[in-house]
């Protein structure tokens, strides 16, 4: 076993390689992987000054966004529109005034607005983004969550196809045999709801749990300008980490009914009566006293 623990992005990393890897392939496939990560969050980051998305939040006109762009936009686009809007990288700006900014300040600056609609500012026809007007986009949903595809990507380019990514809960499972997820309660960091058996995929969670201040979290709905209170917390197993990612903040606004209609997944939510939602398939022994 080769195990990588690290900090980026704003959270904990732990990437579990099932060989053995000798010391100077281990240094490089680390360095790799560091180099991916900062490539990623010079694009796609609000909380860096020098990113890509930093430069379209300050002024208009055309910006060529790398080859990994095109998968992310795509997914948010039909997301977009399948969610009626509620899923949306234009809720940047709602984050920053409630005080989710780059300096996580964590304290409200001014009074929440709604966020445009897509086609009223940007136009993006890979690789080109045109901003009609300086806007703040937040890829927050689903980012992290394709990072650890992408990490992944860089993984296998060394042969490695048995391997755990684990970042902050966003988990990317490659190999022959499946490994058991705890699924974190809520309310209580020491205790699970619930056991899932990952093989081959990937499993999200979304709970609001872990940013908390005033009467908002890092979950805010785009209409009301709320964070939801009813829901406690989603997970959801997909093909993929974007995929799963985005669609585990989908489930805060629509129904999975909804979104079951174009996509594969599995999920389970948990709301603030203690009562549980979850999908047949969902590969998890659940505690009975959730139920």
């Amino acid at each position: 076993m080769t195990t990588f623990t690290f900090d980026a992005i704003g959270t904990s990393w732990q990437i579990d390689i099932y060989k053995t890897i000798p010391d100077t392939e281990k240094s490089e496939l680390f360095l790799a992987i560091q180099k991916r990560i900062t490539e990623f969050d010079k694009t796609y980051s609000r909380f860096r000054d020098d990113s890509l998305v930093m430069n379209i939040a300050r002024e208009s006109g055309k910006f060529i966004f790398p080859e990994d762009s095109k998968k992310i936009f795509e997914l948010y686009y039909d997301l977009y529109n399948l969610t009626d809007g509620f899923f949306t990288p234009f809720v940047g700006q709602i984050l920053s005034d409630a005080g989710y900014d780059a300096q996580y300040s964590l304290k409200q600056k001014r009074e929440l607005q709604n966020p445009p609609l897509w086609e009223s500012v940007i136009d993006f026809d890979y690789p080109t983004l045109v901003a009609k007007e300086p806007v703040l986009l937040d890829f927050g949903a689903g980012g992290k969550g394709y990072l650890v595809d992408i990490v992944a990507e860089v993984i296998e380019k060394y042969g490695i196809f048995e391997y755990v990514i684990d970042a902050g809960g966003d988990i990317v499972h490659k190999g022959s045999v499946p490994i058991n997820i705890g699924l974190e309660h809520p309310q209580n960091f020491d205790q699970a709801i619930g056991i899932y058996n990952l093989s081959n995929g990937s499993l999200c969670g979304s709970a609001g749990n872990r940013r908390v201040w005033g009467n908002f979290t890092h979950i805010i709905n785009p209409a009301t300008l709320e964070s939801p209170k009813n829901i406690l917390g989603v997970w959801v197993f997909a093909k993929n980490a974007l995929l799963a990612d985005s669609l585990a903040t989908c489930l805060f606004f629509v129904s999975a009914h909804k979104l079951l209609k174009k996509y594969d997944f599995e999920y389970l939510v948990m709301y603030d009566d203690m009562h549980i939602e979850k999908s047949h398939n969902f590969s998890a022994e659940i505690f009975h006293e959730t139920k």
